[in-house]
């Protein structure tokens, strides 16, 4: 779907790895502009089958980082060679809990996929070991432009990358080539994005993903920074970004007036940009992130002016890097 969308403006290839690029051909030839990626990650966190039980129960593990408290009482789908199978996750009733069980919290070994089958033959039939699964739902639309669904984390990233670079396009395009990255894999090794900034070797590359919104319940924002939804695009700053690329993100935003907080990271991002900047010799990267409430669960909230302050302030970013913007150190 993102690869269709894409072929509207712009030349689209898929790797090995499953990742997708769309490049938009830069404008400035002499000497050519510095070619941009932009890069989110497309996949999401979700299950896997280990194990099937003598009465056709699907034990699993986490693909990706999960809260076991959130799987209890979900529906999922079990993506099979056959198609999709529906099943819930189910674990031993709250009545028949002991005392001293009831004080614990669940666990993933308590916990399994029912997919209805009566017998491990039953069972079989369906759904071999090591097929995944993924928590079933449909997206929620919900007041003041705020949406819930599972996967915002970080398909929306992905969203932003192409939007940005249908962007550049619609306006004749920026000096260099922008290159937009559906990258795969960021849950579990960030290989997908490795791979791909490896073979474009670009310039300069904005990571976009999502952050904590502080403005949920439980959420300290001394500790997370102030980045409420509504608040526009989160711009990071921090050791291992590329202190010329965040500083033009931040002089994009004040001089076009996008909504955007700024975030600091102390080391390590948690997202492509620990993966994309040490690719090579290294690259030159930001990160731009979306405010995102629970995120790693079924019902993530993003407000979605925020998306639109995202993919607009990757875009004149893009059109404001030139060929005379210096990143040596």
């Amino acid at each position: 779907m993102w690869r269709e969308a894409a072929a509207a403006f712009a030349v689209v290839e898929g790797d090995l790895m499953g990742s997708s690029t769309a490049r938009v051909a830069g404008t400035q030839t002499d000497p050519p502009g510095p070619t941009l990626a932009i890069i989110g990650h497309i996949d999401e966190i979700g299950l896997i089958v280990t194990n099937v039980d003598d009465k056709g129960f699907l034990v699993f593990a986490g693909i990706g980082g999960w809260d076991p408290q959130i799987l209890v009482g979900q529906r999922v789908e079990v993506l099979t060679a056959g198609g999709p199978v529906a099943g819930v996750i189910g674990k031993k009733p709250i009545h028949l809990l002991r005392e001293e069980e009831r004080k614990k919290v669940a666990e993933l070994r308590d916990l399994h996929i029912d997919v209805g089958a009566a017998s491990a033959e039953e069972a079989g039939e369906a759904v071999r070991v090591g097929d995944v699964a993924v928590l079933a739902g449909e997206p929620l639309e919900l007041h003041g432009g705020r949406v819930a669904s599972r996967a915002l984390d970080n398909r929306l990233g992905a969203f932003i990358a192409l939007e940005a670079a249908r962007l550049v396009a619609r306006d004749g395009g920026a000096p260099g080539d922008v290159v937009a990255v559906a990258g795969v894999q960021e849950e579990v090794t960030m290989a997908g994005a490795r791979t791909t900034a490896y073979e474009l070797q670009p310039d300069a590359a904005i990571v976009v993903d999502v952050t904590h919104a502080s403005d949920a319940p439980g959420i300290d924002a001394r500790e997370v920074g102030e980045h409420p939804l509504g608040g526009g695009a989160v711009v990071a700053r921090g050791a291992t970004l590329h202190p010329a690329v965040s500083g033009l993100l931040l002089d994009v935003a004040r001089e076009d007036g996008i909504a955007h907080t700024v975030e600091a990271t102390t080391g390590r991002t948690g997202t492509d940009a620990d993966a994309v900047h040490l690719t090579r010799g290294g690259i030159p990267t930001g990160m731009v992130s979306i405010p995102l409430r629970y995120m790693h669960s079924p019902v993530e909230v993003v407000q979605l002016s925020d998306i639109e302050a995202c993919a607009q302030l990757v875009a004149a970013f893009a059109r404001r890097l030139t060929a005379d913007v210096a990143f040596a150190r």
